[in-house]
């Protein structure tokens, strides 16, 4: 642990910005502070959480699965940055986003919409029509980035013909023995009682879809309701990665910070094992000079006008957010990795607050305090 660290962070926690927080920060492929703080659950039970507890990792499910992934067809050579949707897949073949790249998939520039409730657009949650959804989106014509989960969970149907699930427990988690990373924690086993607790209910995509002047009564035609009153706690929170069985491209992967670092190691050439050390540069590669935003392959760039990355980290340091409360950095000038792994969305009434000034003053104190030593 870290003094500093630990004490801001409990300090946000009794400013009930998040309920617990677990932090990891690594220099040269070694862990160098690790600590837990608060409470996992709440309510109905409290049950403090540890150094392994896991977490609901929600949008890092991009980055540490299906770019991670992608990047490994890309490396094979089985697919291309400049591979279109509807060139390699059937599913988008004719469709509005055929002629989208890989590329423009990966970095967010493809156009689509920032979100759409899947649960309420899609025929169903079967691949073919999820993508065919997807497909009858009206694309943004300006050169811009625009995040979206749309993206992701396109870019997941290009990985292969299995479950996006069995392919990266095959290819990612036998491969580095995780133990405690999977989607749908509850189904392989892991006791609810090891997991961070999420939101009571679905109150926030409700209110969602009210703003954006979508209905929000069940479904028809027997699909799946992603609107839940109970409390949500070892299943995904997001909406559409509950719809689609816990597994999907942008959301649903659930895993502890030291695995979370075990996974991020990958990413950078000195240390990865699953990729050439050359394919590591489309992750700190700006891909989108000039745009609103620097983009990499899968991840933001430290050098996008207010990034989480805080003041003190490298312009090519890449990272990304989750909205659960959750947050992955890596600076491969300086071989640092940085995890912090919050439940911001439980036993909070509506609106969570926005912890990204506790990010950014996180990863600064962190290498502060890595300065020192």
């Amino acid at each position: 642990m870290n003094e500093r660290i630990s004490a801001f962070l409990a300090e946000r926690i009794a400013a009930n910005d998040f309920p617990s927080a677990v932090y990891l920060v690594a220099e040269k492929g070694e862990v160098v502070f690790h600590d837990a703080l608060g409470n996992a659950v709440v309510e109905p039970e409290v049950i403090p959480a540890r150094l392994d507890t896991i977490y609901d990792l929600a949008s890092l499910t991009k980055p540490l699965v299906t770019g991670l992934l992608a990047a490994s067809k890309i490396e094979h050579n089985e697919i291309g940055l400049d591979t279109m949707l509807g060139a390699t897949s059937p599913l988008f073949e004719g469709s509005s986003v055929s002629g989208l790249t890989v590329l423009q998939i990966a970095t967010h520039t493809s156009g689509l919409p920032a979100w759409i409730p899947l649960y309420r657009e899609a025929r169903s949650n079967k691949q073919m029509d999820i993508a065919a959804t997807i497909g009858e989106q009206t694309l943004n014509a300006s050169p811009q980035v625009e995040y979206s989960d749309l993206n992701f969970i396109s870019l997941a149907f290009l990985i292969g013909d299995d479950r996006l699930d069995a392919i990266f427990e095959h290819s990612v988690v036998d491969q580095l023995a995780l133990g405690r990373t999977c989607f749908e924690p509850l189904s392989r086993g892991i006791a609810r009682s090891e997991i961070a607790a999420s939101e009571m209910g679905n109150g926030y995509e409700r209110q969602t879809c009210i703003d954006r002047g979508y209905a929000t009564e069940p479904p028809k035609g027997g699909t799946p309701n992603a609107f839940r009153d109970q409390l949500i706690w070892g299943e995904v929170h997001d909406g559409n990665a509950y719809f689609m069985g816990g597994v999907a491209g942008h959301a649903g992967l659930f895993s502890t910070a030291e695995e979370v670092f075990k996974i991020a190691l990958q990413f950078l050439p000195e240390n990865t094992k699953l990729l050439k050390p050359e394919t590591c540069e489309l992750f700190r590669t700006n891909f989108t000079p000039k745009m609103n935003e620097d983009r990499s392959f899968a991840f933001q760039l430290a050098s996008t006008k207010d990034s989480t990355a805080g003041t003190r980290m490298s312009p090519e340091s890449f990272g990304h957010n989750g909205f659960t409360g959750t947050s992955l950095w890596i600076d491969p000038v300086m071989d640092r990795i940085f995890v912090l792994l919050t439940n911001r969305t439980h036993a909070h009434p509506l609106p969570f607050v926005n912890i990204n000034s506790v990010r950014r003053r996180f990863h600064d104190l962190a290498i502060e305090e890595l300065e020192k030593k």
